[in-house]
């Protein structure tokens, strides 16, 4: 097996209510003087009073929507020229890549406030990259961890529950990639351990408490589901790939999600949403139509979608089904990791899935 490179943890992380007061305490313990602050206007709306009287150091910088490399180098000209000490982000998953991405090319220490629990960009020391239209393009492993992370669990509890809906489809596939990569491998070394009860967990803690988190965030009540499934979509999701590394990362149900944004009406879908559907063209490739019926009473009943319809394919289906085929079996794909390299294969997959649920 190839060599495995652990990059564990955020060197600081924090889930706790209150802990954007710490920050301003924080930056002088660690003598960051100025910074820039990256944001969008809707992620700003939801954190802004948390940020309230704390006297930061920053220069505001909003993010234009995609994490392309154009954007990543725009915001870096602008820290340098800023001659920012640090790079704060405030937002969802593309606006913490973008922040990741200046660090690692500005050389700063990055501090993430998620703003969302949508995935585990949070934690995660890599960057995944679109074109201008939001097709996906490539995925970058950073050398560093990020420096902080702080969770908010009052901004997340008024988030949107469509994005902790998609967090939770997103963070189930842990378990399915990293179980198919890491079959073959005997004796596994403990980094792989790790990353799989890390991936395990995301798959138990979702199954068994997901429900009772969307229902907490519908009441706006933070209770300890809430709190146990947030957690699991930014910390053990994020541990999975950082102690497996290659073997904890993607596999199949990503190559599908990265098919489906090639099809323009799959782009009005979070990318948990194209993840969770993954999930089963994986299964089905696998010929674990059982395990399919399993998960499909919990993606109703979380409303994520099972069919191509539910993510919007209702015209020239054949047509669509061959291009995310091809778009998922391209050089590159970790859908290879599966020794899948057949978009017929791949196309075929899918149409066994559309037939299962008919």
């Amino acid at each position: 097996m190839q060599t495995l490179e652990v990059r564990g943890a955020p060197n600081h992380y924090v889930c706790d209510r209150g802990v954007l007061e710490s920050l301003p305490g924080r930056l002088r313990e660690n003598k960051l003087t100025k910074g820039i602050v990256l944001r969008g206007n809707k992620s700003w709306q939801a954190a802004e009073d948390y940020f309230s009287g704390l006297e930061l150091p920053l220069t505001d910088v909003i993010y234009n929507g995609e994490c392309t490399y154009e954007e990543v180098n725009r915001v870096s000209d602008l820290a340098s020229k800023n001659e920012a000490d640090f790079v704060l982000a405030v937002g969802g998953g593309k606006i913490l890549d973008i922040a990741k991405a200046v660090g690692d090319s500005i050389n700063l220490p990055v501090i993430l406030v998620p703003t969302l629990a949508s995935n585990c960009a949070a934690w995660t020391p890599l960057s995944v990259f679109y074109d201008d239209q939001g097709n996906f393009l490539t995925y970058k492993i950073f050398t560093k961890n990020t420096f902080m992370v702080l969770v908010e669990p009052e901004i997340i509890i008024n988030s949107p529950v469509e994005y902790l809906k998609a967090g939770i489809g997103d963070t189930i596939a842990k378990w399915y990639e990293a179980d198919v990569l890491t079959r073959p491998i005997d004796p596994k070394p403990i980094a792989v351990e790790v990353a799989l009860h890390a991936a395990k967990q995301c798959r138990n803690v979702l199954l068994e408490e997901g429900t009772n988190a969307i229902s907490a965030l519908h009441s706006k009540q933070v209770n300890s589901s809430f709190i146990r499934v947030i957690e699991t979509i930014i910390m053990a999701g994020g541990m999975v790939g950082s102690f497996g590394d290659q073997y904890g990362r993607i596999s199949g149900a990503h190559s599908i999600h990265n098919g489906l944004t090639t099809v323009p009406e799959t782009h009005q879908y979070l990318h948990g949403d194209k993840v969770a559907y993954g999930v089963l063209v994986q299964l089905s490739l696998e010929k674990r139509f059982d395990e399919i019926d399993y998960l499909l009473s919990y993606y109703q009943e979380l409303e994520l979608p099972v069919s191509l319809i539910e993510l919007g394919i209702r015209e020239n289906v054949e047509e669509s089904i061959q291009r995310i085929a091809e778009a998922a079996t391209k050089d590159g794909e970790s859908i290879h990791l599966m020794n899948i390299s057949n978009a017929n294969e791949v196309a075929e997959g899918i149409r066994l899935l559309e037939s299962h649920l008919c």
